[in-house]
């Protein structure tokens, strides 16, 4: 290597005594080198005289092609020390819903922000896949609502949201600030058979427990805007996080549940033998992010 060195700077000086210079070494280690390393390829990379120096035709491909070299080797030193601190590479994240402005979405565009090299692939599902995923490799990083205690997997609580229920435009209840369990009691309820479908249906049977025969629970293989669309036309209503409310939906009133007395979690949820420090890092910002964000009211 240090030969290879010798022989760029005498290249680029196209002399002995400024590439000594330049290198802050002697001039007689520098003619040694190249000397040495003339001899070992069998060829003569530069042409001395008593005017100075100059290339050959073998030493100039040698030299274009050294610094070809050079670049490749700078190139990939880079590229692993980005690696190393996780600012390269690939992160596969699962969600349980995308939608503009809420706080996943703020989150990754956050991320892709500051870490504009590390390519995001997202995959929206139900919990239940998301941790398979998690565990067989396939995901590197999975957000769902709930609290999580697995025993072979990571958790962390990331974000609290207050429950909400959503409700046809021309509903009897639009007109209050807030309604109640009770007052649902009668409702045909629509959950998704995907995304936070599955939690929902739970949420809406443990809720009916013992109070109240349990609704009329009817579900959907259709994204959040297919069912949303579907509470507009008046089919039924549903409960969201109020954070996947924030965009605009036609026809359709949000209002929070009274007696939903605690806010949802939602949790990031990774195995222990992923290392990834791209992970660590979108750990880092999402648990930042989660404790500055507002408290939702927990009425």
């Amino acid at each position: 290597m240090a030969a290879l060195i010798h022989t760029l700077a005498v290249a680029e000086h196209l002399s002995f005594y400024r590439a000594a210079q330049a290198l802050g070494t002697s001039q007689s280690s520098v003619s040694a080198r190249i000397r040495a390393l003339e001899l070992d390829l069998g060829v003569a990379l530069f042409d001395r005289n008593t005017r100075g120096v100059r290339l050959t035709e073998a030493g100039r491909r040698f030299v274009d092609q050294v610094h070809d070299a050079m670049d490749i080797l700078d190139r990939a030193i880079k590229d692993a020390g980005m690696r190393a601190e996780g600012e390269e590479g690939e992160l596969r994240v699962g969600v349980h819903a995308l939608t503009a402005g809420c706080f996943l979405d703020r989150l990754l565009e956050r991320f892709h922000d500051e870490y504009p090299s590390v390519r995001l692939h997202i995959t929206e599902g139900t919990a239940r896949n998301a941790q398979s995923m998690v565990r067989e490799g396939k995901l590197d990083l999975a957000f769902m609502a709930g609290a999580y205690e697995l025993p072979d997997l990571n958790s962390r609580i990331i974000w609290r949201d207050r429950l909400v229920v959503a409700l046809p435009a021309k509903h009897s209840l639009v007109k209050r600030l807030d309604v109640e369990w009770r007052q649902l009691a009668e409702e045909t309820f629509l959950v998704r058979h995907g995304g936070t479908g599955p939690q929902a249906h739970d949420l809406i049977v443990a809720r009916a427990a013992g109070r109240w025969l349990t609704p009329v629970i009817q579900r959907f293989d259709v994204g959040r805007s297919a069912l949303l669309s579907m509470i507009a036309a008046g089919h039924g209503i549903s409960v969201f996080a109020e954070d996947s409310t924030v965009a605009n939906t036609a026809n359709v009133t949000f209002l929070p549940i009274r007696d939903e007395t605690e806010p949802i979690p939602f949790s990031a949820v990774w195995s222990p033998r992923n290392r990834d420090p791209a992970l660590l890092n979108l750990l880092t910002l999402a648990t930042k992010m989660g404790r500055s964000r507002p408290k939702p009211d927990s009425r």
